[in-house]
């Protein structure tokens, strides 16, 4: 069973792959997107769970998603079939640092992501590229709540606080003008949800040459975040805009 395996069936519970409730999500997306007919765009979409969302309240709205997965674009169209979105939803598989459009986006999107950008701020420089004048960024990044011990760094990442991560992004030319700090029960909902989907997945299918694995994955996972991060990350969704236009 392979990564991508994996985190689709942790995911099956709470598709959304960050520490955010639904209420938090649609409130993101409202200030995000406020017209309702904008040109959306997320980077590294997965899924595409926060761009079917954002169409699925907004019928003027339309979206593209960059992903490098196969699987999770296929999952994306099939979803948006469902729900009636097709039509408003383009899906390009390539590295999302190497995707171009001939028009620029009033919102981009890239939460918990920034990984693949090779951190926080060479993310935000990959959205200003596609961002129209007065276009927004939502973007979500995690942060130390506390000290954090050189386990879970090496775990997790080498974060800087909250404060520090939005000086960070002021510094850097940007706005916030919305922001939200994942509370506790987001965060615990989030990493509940993930092992515990795993592990359910695994004890419905005990016959599964993958089951043990499985299993396996799911109790070091929740080891690891119950014994070394859970007191001291943290993970804050914030709405920018360029601070000069």
């Amino acid at each position: 069973m392979n990564r991508e395996q994996i985190s689709r069936i942790a995911h099956a519970d709470h598709p959304i792959k960050a520490p955010l409730d639904d209420e938090s999500v649609n409130r993101l997306l409202e200030r995000g997107a406020p017209r309702g007919d904008e040109r959306v765009l997320d980077l590294g979409c997965g899924g595409g769970e926060w761009l079917l969302r954002a169409l699925a309240a907004r019928p003027r709205l339309h979206a593209e998603g960059v992903d490098i997965s196969e699987d999770a674009l296929a999952q994306a169209r099939s979803a948006a079939g469902r729900l009636g979105l097709r039509e408003r939803l383009v899906l390009h598989e390539r590295p999302a640092e190497d995707f171009v459009s001939p028009q620029p986006f009033d919102l981009v999107l890239s939460v918990g992501a920034t990984h693949a950008f090779g951190g926080l701020l060479p993310t935000l420089a990959a959205a200003r590229r596609h961002l129209a004048p007065g276009g927004r960024v939502l973007m979500g990044e995690g942060f130390w709540d506390r000290t954090p011990s050189q386990e879970a760094i090496e775990m997790l990442g080498d974060f800087t606080d909250l404060a520090t991560t939005v000086d960070r992004v002021v510094a850097d030319g940007w706005t916030p003008v919305c922001g939200h700090v994942s509370t506790r029960r987001e965060l615990d909902d989030y990493e509940w949800a993930c092992w515990g989907s795993l592990a359910s997945w695994a004890l419905d299918h005990p016959a599964h040459q993958d089951s043990a694995q499985a299993l396996e994955t799911a109790t070091l996972r929740r080891s690891e975040w119950l014994r070394v991060y859970r007191d001291t990350w943290g993970f804050v969704s914030l709405v920018l805009r360029r601070t000069a236009d």
